[in-house]
């Protein structure tokens, strides 16, 4: 079996916008930029992936990528996270891929045995889903094959998932690994994450480092 996971990464100055009540422009880029790169860091530290291919228009996301020793496919229509995730797909199937993950870039406590764990659950052929921490988003699939059903993700996805892993014959597998329940989009799960960073000493560094330079700035600006 030839594993590849595909990181969707939207460029980091368009990125996180719903955090803007809570965070300026330049802290906002920091942290989805430090975000990607502990995720990428958790990748590569998962036996079962054979490649993680990074799908980006940014200039600084194909960098951390490339230094992460993942592959790097251009998001030249930058059309949606579902799109950027159809594209690694193609990519990963023309490199003879048999089964994808895909994560997104937002879930920087992601564990890589939580991972490993997800991919050995996952029957094959078969689908598993991770929901979100609020049940109505997706925020990782498993696909196997890797054409089995198109993503879809954004608001109600986990159900679009459950209904196109059945209408393809898969009874979908839904799992929780806690470290990918936590994505980042509103300033309520920006404190969640950093409070599970308090309980998890040395994990996600990057993006902990990002939170103490806002918290710090903020003390200033003070």
């Amino acid at each position: 079996m030839k594993t590849f996971a595909i990181l969707p990464v939207k460029t980091f100055g368009a990125a996180k916008q719903r955090l803007s009540p809570a965070m300026d422009a330049g802290p906002r880029r920091a942290l989805a930029e430090a975000m990607v790169a502990d995720v990428l860091a958790a990748l590569a530290r998962v036996p079962e992936l054979d490649t993680t291919v990074v799908v980006t228009a940014d200039a600084a996301a194909r960098e951390a990528a490339l230094s992460a020793g993942a592959e790097v496919v251009a998001d030249s229509e930058q059309a949606g996270q579902s799109p950027a995730a159809a594209a690694g797909i193609r990519h990963a199937l023309n490199a003879g891929a048999t089964r994808v993950l895909l994560v997104p870039g937002d879930t920087p406590l992601v564990d890589p045995a939580e991972l490993s764990s997800l991919l050995a659950s996952t029957p094959s052929p078969g689908v598993a889903i991770v929901p979100d921490r609020h049940g109505p988003g997706t925020n990782a699939l498993v696909l196997d094959p890797p054409a089995v059903m198109a993503p879809s993700f954004g608001p109600g996805s986990f159900e679009r998932h459950a209904a196109a892993a059945r209408a393809a014959g898969a009874e979908p597998r839904v799992e929780r690994p806690p470290g990918l329940l936590l994505d980042v989009d509103t300033g309520d799960d920006l404190a969640t994450v950093a409070e599970a960073l308090a309980l998890r000493p040395g994990a996600a560094p990057r993006t902990r480092a990002a939170l103490a330079e806002r918290a710090t700035s903020a003390g200033v600006s003070a």
